[in-house]
């Protein structure tokens, strides 16, 4: 008998050859089949399925060889029809995360298949081969009835129609004597050929009945079981329906029937249990019947199943198994329906009702030569896992049995199990048991499972012989490497438990960890190929980082630090080597090393976060500071070309380790100062419209702005060079970049440059957009904290609450609570909780006066700011005086002194909010002088267009009256003669200032004759007219006179 391997799913899978296999009533027959031979899936390697059960089918066993013969088949050309869709390849999904398939060469017991034909009597079956006795289906059959005639199928036909339901129920009732059970028989096989190709709805409920009482009568008499089970089978066939609406209209009594099914598991007889789970599988078959009942026609195809859920069926199946614990073949048929039933996840429900997953690890180490055992019953766990509730399964299978249980199979299956099918369910067993691991309840280190797996989770590296599996070799096999990441992945589940960080301690996983931290080899003939190398090498270094922390002390023994720089340095060496990027873990990283120096990366952000000093000095003993930037240069490099989410993580990983290490240590600082601040000034100038790509760059910003803050600040030769550099002036520019995460950082670095005497200086000089000063940017930040935080203003700004001028919408709805005094209550929180203590303290830096590109409205939110610190303490005194008042009552004297206090906070208030209403006077009288000085402006404007108006008329009147021209005339020359001095010039020139025949009365040009120049300076008259276009040489006359 030949076996084809299942395509990777969880049931068995096997394919029809020349012939297959089906079941009469009777037994097993050949069905001729139009192929010549079994087809593979592509891609799936053929193995042998383990062997049937012992009398897994009772009588109807799979023909001999003389059968065979018979039949006139060779060996080997019997084949396993398809089973039922429960066999079919079916994904899986692994603690490690992620789907994988899972593959297994379990077919099924030596049963029917699932989807299979409406038994008949070996007389009538059409799938008895000719070798095996003549058939009377075809066109012998037609013969017959031909020969019959019709007046013989019409009396058939009637005799089965007079079938009456009730009267077959009220004989099953009556007394059981030896006449009476013969009638009660023959009446039983006429029901049983009436129903032959399918029950109708409507009879359904009476089918029931019959069979419980078929049921009682088993008890004393055994004749009956015959009977029961051809019944039951018939209860296995698509029911029929008249009308449409029969699905709905029967649906509660059908749900009941189909919940009867299961009840009636309490037969004790193993051919009535293995019937009963043949019909259960039988509803998943989807082939309709051959011949119906007329009028009638099938229910739909999921009809039984939905309600088989609707009654419960799966959870009577689970409490059944009670019932076969003993008996190995039913209990094989019992998992079998389940198998199929656990495809629903309300199914999968009911059963966890009746506590199936306790129940079914149980049975994994039951003795079982086939092998199905196990195998059914990690199928269904594994249904239960997909479709409830992960935690209340676990839960189930935490118990001490249970996992002493699933360690037995685990070892016997990885010890013993050499086929690909063993490893493949050796690896769905340790899935189970890791996702066991991540409950704490579970007793995984008292049953010494979690021991046993740490040794065989570092078998490979240490290569340390070990009593727990002595004789154990892996081999360089797909299901040995899937084995490899689940103990890996196991190890890291491990690391959050603190009961096994103990036993991690004391086994070597931290060498075996270490194993992988070393530059990528050539792979050998018998090794890992070089993808499946890489992606076990960055499993280990992504689970070292979970670990280290951990085992501190074997981190710093095994050198580990050493290795990691060592690692760093080849990830950006110049070696030809090429990630295959395939894995989970090397996301990013085909054709580079970016995913190793990643993972690394991460393994050092891991240890330096516990702020350990012996390891962040033995990294910086090594050159860790210089070592990490030139890694950060590279990376931001590589960023220029191409941006990803890998990069950008590396960078801020190195900015973050970077922050940590030179925090606190001016020497650290020091190193970092020149190349850091270079590093650090193209991070602080990236474009702000980058932090919403979803890249990473917002992260990346604040590792930087973290790093500037731990890395410069404090070492004044780190500060001086990055003033130098203009770094206050873009820490502005992102400040005015309006990004609200950001303000917190940016001020708190501000704040702690300006202790550098040189730092006030750049931030007055720094100028925004539209010229706007430091002072202004901060004012207005103030403003826009407190409109988020609803603190009371009027609509010019001024204060509205005189008793707590400061205090926010949230804050004012908080009852006083008293507080033990090492507890900061709610006004002392609240400075953390908002940027207004950052904008105090920078303003405080810069001066409150003076300060340059303020507005009457800045003023006036200056005021508040300026006594901040008063508000604040009257806060405080305001907490404390309700806390006293809560628990004491004060003396006379301290409630005068707590009055006088608490009265202190609203007269600040009163006279800040007179300084504003001042300012605001001043900020109005100077409007209303700028007003009238505008109005000024405007009539002068008008006086000079009246009197341009006027002299262009009075122009138009000379011009058009001769008259009033003359008259204009003598008064200028009155005017000028009235302008003229009265004193008699001496030995002077006179030159007239009239020009001869000149009539007009508006003023002359420039063209003036001047008669007193000497010819000689002139040499003579000028012989060119048209003096104004031509520049004769200033020295020309001279020259002549010279000449001559």
């Amino acid at each position: 008998m030949a076996f084809l391997p299942r395509g990777g799913g969880r049931g068995g899978q096997v394919y029809n050859g020349s012939f297959g296999m089906r079941q009469g009533s009777h037994g097993w027959g050949l069905q001729a089949g139009a192929g010549t031979g079994a087809r593979l899936r592509p891609g799936r390697p053929a193995g042998p399925a383990p062997p049937a059960a012992p009398g897994a089918c009772g009588d109807s066993g799979v023909l001999g060889d003389a059968r065979q013969a018979a039949a006139g088949l060779g060996p080997g050309a019997v084949r396993w029809r398809r089973p039922a869709p429960m066999a079919t390849a079916r994904g899986r999904s692994g603690a490690a995360g992620g789907r994988r398939w899972r593959s297994g060469t379990m077919s099924s017991l030596a049963e029917p298949p699932a989807s299979r034909a409406p038994s008949r009597s070996p007389a009538r079956s059409p799938a008895l081969s000719p070798a095996l006795g003549p058939s009377r289906c075809g066109g012998e059959r037609r013969r017959n009835a031909s020969d019959a005639g019709a007046d013989l199928g019409a009396v058939q036909d009637a005799q089965l129609r007079s079938v009456d339901l009730h009267h077959v129920i009220k004989l099953l009732r009556d007394s059981d004597s030896k006449d009476m059970k013969k009638e009660q028989l023959k009446t039983l096989k006429k029901v049983i050929k009436r129903f032959e190709n399918g029950l109708p709805l409507k009879d359904l409920e009476q089918i029931i009945e019959i069979l419980n009482l078929c049921a009682e009568k088993m008890n004393e008499q055994e004749a009956f079981a015959e009977p029961l089970c051809e019944l039951i089978k018939l209860c296995g066939l698509p029911f029929q329906k008249k009308k449409l609406s029969d699905e709905v209209s029967y649906s509660l009594a059908v749900s009941k029937s189909i919940a009867q099914l299961g009840y009636l598991m309490r037969v004790p007889s193993s051919q009535v249990r293995i019937q009963i789970c043949k019909c259960v599988v039988s509803f998943y078959n989807t082939e309709l019947p051959r011949k119906l009942l007329p009028g009638y026609q099938p229910t739909s195809a999921n009809y039984k199943i939905q309600m088989a859920e609707l009654g419960g069926l799966a959870e009577t199946l689970v409490l059944s198994l009670a019932l076969v614990e003993n008996q190995l073949t039913e209990k094989l048929w019992v998992l079998k329906a389940l198998q199929h039933l656990s495809s629903s996840g309300v199914n999968c429900q009911l059963m966890m009702k009746a506590q199936a997953a306790s129940r079914l690890c149980l049975y994994l180490n039951g003795v079982d030569p086939s092998g199905q055992l196990v195998f059914r019953s990690s199928d269904i766990l594994w249904n239960l896992l997909e479709n409830t509730s992960k935690e209340e399964v676990v839960n189930q299978l935490s118990s001490l049995e249970c996992v002493h249980a699933l360690k037995e199979v685990f070892v016997d299956r990885l010890m013993h199990g050499f086929r690909q099918y063993d490893r493949q369910l050796r690896n769905d067993l340790l899935v189970i048991a890791t996702l066991i691991a991540q409950n704490p309840a579970a007793p995984m280190i008292e049953s010494g499972f979690t021991k046993l797996l740490i040794v065989l989770a570092t078998l490979t590296e240490v290569k340390i012989p070990n009593p727990l599996l002595k004789g154990l070799k892996l081999t360089y096999s797909y299901e040995d490497f899937e084995l490899k990441k689940l103990l890996f992945n196991l190890i890291g589940v491990l690391s959050k438990d603190p009961c096994a960080v103990q036993l991690l301690s004391e086994s070597d996983v931290m060498p075996a960890l270490l194993f992988y931290v070393k530059p990528n080899q050539k792979p050998g003939f018998h090794d890992w190929s070089a993808a499946q190398y890489e992606e076990l090498q960055l499993h280990a270094i992504a689970i070292l980082a979970s670990v280290a922390p951990l085992l501190i002390d074997k981190y710093l023994s095994c050198q580990a630090n050493t290795l990691l720089l060592v690692f760093l340095e080849w990830c950006i060496s110049q070696d030809p080597f090429f990630g295959q990027g395939n894995s989970f873990h090397g996301a990013g990283g085909r054709g580079n090393k970016l995913a190793q120096m990643r993972y690394s990366l991460r393994v050092l952000r891991s240890v330096v976060s516990l702020y350990d000093d012996t390891v962040n000095l033995n990294l910086c003993d090594q050159g860790a500071i210089s070592q990490l930037l030139d890694i950060l240069k590279y990376a931001a490099n590589q960023s220029k070309e191409k941006e990803d989410t890998i990069l950008l993580e590396i960078q801020a990983d190195i900015l973050f380790l970077l922050s940590l290490l030179c925090e606190n240590d001016v020497h650290r600082k020091e190193l970092f100062s020149y190349e850091g601040v270079d590093i650090l000034i193209p991070f602080i100038q990236m474009d702000p419209k980058k932090l919403s790509s979803g890249l990473g760059h917002n992260c990346l910003l604040l590792s930087a702005l973290d790093c500037l803050w731990s890395c410069v600040i404090g070492c004044y030769i780190a500060e001086d060079y990055f003033l130098e550099k203009q770094g206050i002036f873009l820490l502005l520019d992102l400040l005015a970049s309006k990004q609200k995460n950001l303000y917190n950082i940016i001020l708190g670095i501000l704040v702690e440059f300006c202790d550098n005497p040189k730092t006030t200086s750049h931030i007055s000089t720094w100028r925004g957009e539209q010229d706007q000063t430091a002072a202004n940017l901060l004012i207005e930040l103030w403003r826009q904290e407190e409109l988020e935080l609803g603190v009371k203003r009027d609509r010019y700004g001024r204060i509205s609450d005189m008793k707590r001028p400061i205090a926010s919408s949230f804050q004012k709805q908080q009852e006083v609570i008293p507080m033990p005094a090492n507890c900061p209550s709610f006004a002392i929180v609240e400075i953390s909780e908002n940027i207004r203590a950052k904008i105090y303290s920078l303003l405080c830096k810069l001066g409150f006066e003076n300060l340059p590109g303020l507005s009457a409205k800045d003023f006036v939110t200056l005021a508040i700011i300026r006594r901040y610190i008063d508000f604040k303490v009257g806060e405080v005194w305001s907490e404390l005086c309700a806390e006293l008042k809560e628990e004491f009552r004060p003396i006379e004297s301290d409630e005068e002194a707590l009055k006088v206090i608490s009265e202190i906070p609203e007269n600040t208030g009163r006279m800040v909010a007179a300084l504003q209403t001042e300012v605001l006077e001043s900020q109005r009288q100077q409007e209303i002088q700028e007003e009238e000085k505008l109005y000024t402006q405007i009539q002068a404007v008008h006086k000079q267009r009246e009197m341009v108006k006027k002299s262009w008329e009075n122009f138009l009147t000379r011009t058009s009256n001769y008259e009033a021209l003359k008259k204009a005339k003598r008064l200028q020359e009155k005017s000028i003669e009235a302008s003229r001095s009265k004193l008699k010039t001496q030995n002077g020139a006179v030159h007239s200032t009239d020009i001869k025949g000149l009539s007009t009365t508006i003023g002359s040009g420039r063209l003036v004759t001047v008669a007193s120049t000497p010819s000689q300076l002139t040499g003579g008259p000028l012989p060119v007219t048209d003096l104004a276009l031509r520049k004769p040489p200033a020295c020309e006359g001279a020259l002549k006179k010279i000449k001559s």
